[in-house]
């Protein structure tokens, strides 16, 4: 066998860079995750879909009895991410686990300089109040001659949290409502 200068350079080079992670204590072979033997028993798994982007990548999230999280990383069953999450889906936990998220419904009046807190059940009524008005108020039958039935005073924007299900279901309820226009963040 004939030795070539590349040959030589690329062996020696190979030889030279593992004995010096040896010497470091560097070891390459794959590392053992020992996450899985400190979680509780008492924990159940749900799937969720993350959020902040249209792409609608997959999570597993790990909750007690309580509802508090303790973990929650990607789905690798899931066939849009394989299991991988960016920097914001990694940090979903913040959502849930976060000591300035809102509990409760608050809502300034016009001309207010304070937030006051509402109940879901005030906050609901008054949003159906205030989109049946707007609705009414700027309802067309008819266009140029021809029937429209539709409003052009309300529009919705869905989020990326929705599946192909509720996707389906709000614009089905929003078309119903003579809605026209009707975007979903997973197409902006």
């Amino acid at each position: 066998m004939q030795l070539t200068r590349r040959a030589f350079l690329k062996s020696t080079g190979a030889a030279g860079t593992g004995a010096l992670f040896g010497f470091l204590g560097l070891d390459l072979r794959p590392s053992v995750a020992y996450a899985a033997r400190a979680r509780p028993s008492r924990l159940t798994t749900h799937t969720t879909i993350c959020p902040y982007c249209g792409v609608g990548c997959g999570a597993i999230v790990q909750v007690d009895d309580d509802g508090r999280i303790w973990n929650m990383e990607g789905d690798p069953d899931h066939p849009i991410n394989e299991g991988s999450l960016c920097s914001k889906g990694a940090s979903l936990h913040q959502l849930h686990d976060n000591a300035r998220r809102l509990q409760k419904v608050r809502y300034r009046k016009p001309g207010a300089d304070r937030w006051e807190e509402l109940s879901w059940d005030q906050a609901i009524k008054m949003i159906a109040e205030r989109f049946k008005k707007t609705r009414d108020e700027t309802w067309m039958e008819s266009e140029n001659g021809h029937t429209v039935n539709r409003t052009n005073g309300v529009a919705c924007l869905g989020g990326a949290s929705l599946d192909t299900e509720e996707c389906y279901l709000l614009v089905k309820a929003m078309r119903a409502c003579g809605l026209v226009w009707i975007e979903h963040q997973a197409r902006i």
